[in-house]
């Protein structure tokens, strides 16, 4: 079969509104549930209280109720004594109050001069702590508007207004289906091809949180009868359908064609990025998406299409995402074909936010996970220069950014331990990384773009760490170290070390395929010193140009057999499986400006870096000497 092209490449909001232009109108439908079970749920009517709350006058107080009148000339010089149920009767809070009485004094404000006498010295006003009838709701008040989405204080005024029953909006059927001969439901036994399918859990749970009902089918193989068969089947059951991969140009995507032969295709292929293959159609006079396989590209489809149906099916208008403005790290650049979104990592440095592109492949789920917002790229502009001052959707609460130690620079497990521990223990701060080497944490701790910067860089002439890059690349801050572990590098080999890697010299070998890490990381600066030592031209060995940007990724490369082997830390090549070849111990240390040091995130940081719990934890991943750990050094400028 020969490969499908797009039918179409609108702009965003013309797609959007030459979709939803042939939809028309929505057919809704409402019900009637109790009162209590409408939490979420929006109304399809105003709901008017039944009954006035309090429907009787109450007592504010714990006290006794009287008639005003006989308090009249009370005071400190002057007590009156009422006698009870003549002058007065004992009422708690929420009692009745006999009409012929007009206040209530309280408890604390009586003298008990016998069984049932009091005493008061000071004079009550006409309805003094007295709940009147109708106080909080009065009978016929509105208390929700239609198209209103219930909360917990709503429940709680309907119910005291007397309203058990209410009339909401049905919660839209979204039927999932999920296509593709590779996919296999979770916990599958995995071979080479076969993809987990999670997008439509994430589906479910994202119509689930909108307000829909999810109906999930079974996963359908690349099939143009099967899928045809299955959109057919849903269109029917359903209200909304979302068809899961088979939207783009390849030769077995026949979700197209299946949506034409039933119904109507409007769009196919919209000018942003991710989501460029969307499809929007109508079947059975329901809405059908076609969203891409691609998890961040069907990530931003439901964020801007589905939920936009479901809000429809339930009258309600959704509120716009909180927005901050924020400096751009770096450039960003863009396709003058696309309206982009890009994910973004925010941090709050000084006084102001900062914003960093994350990875922008459209299968990059982590960076979704990691995202705190998006900003938006508009078609027809090129890019974003560094510096520029832009505008971000969030993802994340403001405080929570405020409450986050931004880490940029050299990467090892025991950063994500750190994170771990710094949230777990204080539930309040947070610990948010990017690898991209000691060097890059060197420039960003310059740009004043990063509160942290790992880092273990060895000084080729005098083989000592760190110092003397601050000293050379930061003259001007004043900087701290804050010294963390000695660990173990060395070779990260498959189990039993089949190739018989010793050191630096097996490189030459060219059938020995080896995975590096990126440029300005402290392992590639130990690699470039060692080769230069033993004068090992970099061209000549096989794999040098392959990037790795974590310790990890490196031992999962060896591990997967893609590569025989790669530099890294002892604790990756265990996490692994691996077999591990020392070459060197070296200090890995965290550099800090000196004005972040008294904010109270750094030294919780500073807590859980000294403690028995990560030292057990330090030991039980191994090749850790932690003897320093916490030792704060002040770096002279350079």
């Amino acid at each position: 079969m020969l490969q499908n092209v797009y039918l179409s490449n609108y702009e965003l909001n013309e797609a959007i509104d030459t979709y939803f232009e042939r939809l028309g109108t929505i057919n809704k439908s409402t019900e009637k549930i109790n009162t209590w079970d409408g939490l979420g749920r929006v109304t399809a009517q105003p709901v008017y209280s039944l009954i006035s709350s309090p429907h009787y006058n109450s007592s504010a107080m714990d006290g006794i109720a009287t008639l005003s009148e006989k308090t009249f000339g009370a005071s400190e010089r002057n007590h009156i004594e009422l006698i009870e149920n003549k002058d007065y009767v004992v009422v708690d809070t929420g009692d009745p109050i006999p009409k012929e009485f007009d206040c209530v004094i309280m408890v604390e404000d009586l003298i008990r001069t016998g069984k049932n006498k009091v005493k008061i010295y000071n004079a009550a006003i006409p309805w003094q702590n007295i709940r009147p009838i109708g106080e909080d709701i009065v009978e016929s008040q509105l208390i929700v508007p239609t198209n209103h989405k219930i909360r917990p204080v709503d429940i709680g005024a309907m119910i005291a207004g007397g309203v058990n029953e209410i009339s909401v909006y049905k919660k839209p059927m979204v039927g999932i289906i999920p296509t593709g001969t590779e996919l296999v439901e979770p916990g599958a036994p995995l071979k080479v091809g076969d993809i987990i399918d999670f997008n439509s859990r994430v589906f479910m749970s994202q119509v689930d949180e909108w307000g829909g009902i999810p109906k999930r089918y079974e996963i359908v193989k690349d099939d143009y009868d099967e899928i045809k068969s299955a959109v057919k089947r849903a269109s029917k059951e359903c209200d909304i359908v979302l068809i899961n991969a088979g939207s783009s140009a390849g030769r077995e995507d026949y979700t197209s064609s299946a949506i034409s032969d039933l119904g109507d295709l409007i769009i196919h292929g919209v000018a942003i990025k991710p989501g460029k293959p969307v499809m929007m159609g109508i079947v059975n006079n329901k809405p059908i998406i076609g969203i891409p396989g691609y998890p961040v590209s069907a990530y931003f489809i439901m964020d801007i299409i589905a939920k936009r149906l479901i809000n429809e099916y339930l009258s309600y208008k959704a509120q716009m995402p909180s927005t901050v403005m924020a400096t751009l790290t770096r450039r960003v650049m863009s396709s003058l074909k696309y309206h982009e979104f890009v994910r973004m990592k925010l941090g709050y440095i000084g006084d102001k936010f900062v914003a960093a592109p994350l990875s922008r492949g459209a299968g990059a789920t982590m960076s979704l996970v990691k995202a705190d917002g998006v900003l938006e790229i508009p078609q027809h502009v090129e890019g974003l220069e560094a510096g520029t001052e832009v505008k971000i959707s969030l993802m994340t609460k403001v405080s929570d950014i405020k409450n986050t130690i931004v880490c940029i620079g050299s990467h090892d497990p025991i950063i994500d331990t750190l994170s771990d521990m710094l949230h777990k223990n204080t539930g309040k701060y947070f610990l948010s990384s990017a690898h991209v080497g000691s060097m890059g944490g060197i420039t960003a701790l310059k740009n004043e773009e990063t509160h942290i910067a790992p880092i273990h860089l060895l000084d080729m002439d005098t083989g000592e760490y760190n110092i003397s890059y601050i000293k050379k690349y930061i003259p001007d801050k004043d900087i701290c170290i804050i010294k963390c572990v000695k660990r173990i590098q060395g070779f990260m080999v498959r189990k039993e070390n089949p190739l018989n890697i010793k050191d630096f010299t097996a490189l030459q070998d060219k059938s020995i395929r080896f995975v590096n890490r990126q440029r300005g990381s402290g392992t590639r600066l130990l690699l470039d010193y060692n080769l230069k030592k033993l004068n090992i031209e970099p061209r000549n060995i096989t794999g040098y140009q392959r990037e790795e940007f974590t310790h990890l990724a490196v031992a999962a490369a060896v591990a997967n057999d893609d590569a025989d082997c790669g530099l890294g830390v002892y604790s990756a090549a265990i996490l692994m499986g691996l077999d591990f070849i020392p070459v060197c111990n070296e200090e890995y240390d965290i550099a800090i400006s000196q004005e972040y040091m008294e904010q109270p995130m750094i030294k919780e940081l500073l807590s859980v870096l000294k403690s028995r719990e990560f030292f057990d934890k330090l030991d039980e991943l191994g090749g850790y000497d932690y003897s320093e750990a916490g030792k704060i050094i002040d770096v002279e400028r350079g």
